[in-house]
């Protein structure tokens, strides 16, 4: 299948070149510079410079067609070692292939063998499991009813120990019974003198907050009082003042004694010297 493939690769590209060297082959150089040899009018220069283009292009066309003669036959031998090579890469194939055959055979019969050799080991290893489980089975059998005689034993003993512990428990609950009674009786003594203590203690509370109340109000009314003396003695004081100032009431004859007392004599004049306190005005 490769080989096919690389032959059509190659043969592709080679009938492409084959077609284009039979086109460059067909169109002769008579055919090439006919156009260019017809003289078109009376011009002699026109037609010998299409003459010497003439020349020119068939040069080009014969070098090109001896550049592409060469190059397909560069590459038909490429090909063809291409070939020979792709021929030897297949003989080469073959016998991998029939190696790899026979490698495969070979490994199939080994597996096939080492299979049969590990399923007989197999088989033997099952025959001793079966065997030591048959033992381990008989131990546990026998370990089952030596197991069985003791828990039957236990359990005989197990049961005299419930009833015992049972008629305990009736007796413990009983008396634990007789005592919770007991207990709630005196719980509900004590509840009762608690509520008595809680009224007693309610009322001494009640007591002290009215004796608080009542000593508050008798310092509020000390207070108030001394703040009423106070502001009493002020008002006294004050008026006291004005009759003074006035000369009212029992004033009155106060006045007149002050109407009728004499001036007093100035002390310390000015301009008698050797006398103290009298001082200089600056």
């Amino acid at each position: 299948m490769a080989v096919k493939t690389h032959t059509v690769w190659f043969s592709a590209p080679q009938q492409r070149n084959r077609e284009q060297l039979r086109r460059v082959v067909n169109s002769s150089p008579l055919s090439l510079t006919k156009s260019y040899f017809v003289p078109r009018g009376n011009s002699s220069f026109l037609f010998l410079s299409r003459e010497e283009l003439g020349r020119r292009k068939i040069k080009s066309l014969q070098k090109q067609i001896h550049d592409v003669k060469k190059e397909k036959e560069f590459e038909l031998q490429n090909r063809d070692e291409m070939i020979a090579y792709l021929k030897d890469q297949l003989q080469e194939m073959k016998a991998k292939t029939d190696m790899e055959n026979r490698y495969v055979k070979k490994d199939a019969e080994l597996q096939v063998s080492q299979t049969q050799k590990k399923c007989s080991d197999a088989d033997d290893d099952l025959q001793d499991e079966i065997d030591r489980l048959r033992n381990q089975t008989d131990e546990e059998t026998r370990v089952h009813q030596d197991i069985e005689n003791f828990l039957k034993h236990q359990l005989t003993i197990i049961e005299e120990k419930l009833e015992y512990w049972m008629e305990k428990y009736e007796k413990d609950t009983e008396a634990k019974q007789q005592e919770l009674n007991s207990l709630k009786a005196s719980r509900t003594a004590d509840q009762i003198a608690l509520q008595e203590l809680a009224k007693q203690v309610l009322l001494c509370e009640q007591v002290i907050i009215e004796d608080r109340k009542e000593k508050e109000a008798a310092r509020r009314k000390v207070e108030q009082d001394a703040l009423e003396m106070k502001s009493i003695l002020k008002l006294q004081a004050w008026w006291k003042g004005m009759m003074v100032r006035k000369f009212l009431g029992p004033y009155k004859a106060l006045k007149k004694l002050l109407e009728e007392e004499p001036p007093p004599k100035e002390k310390g004049k000015k301009g008698k010297p050797g006398k103290p306190g009298a001082k200089k005005k600056k």
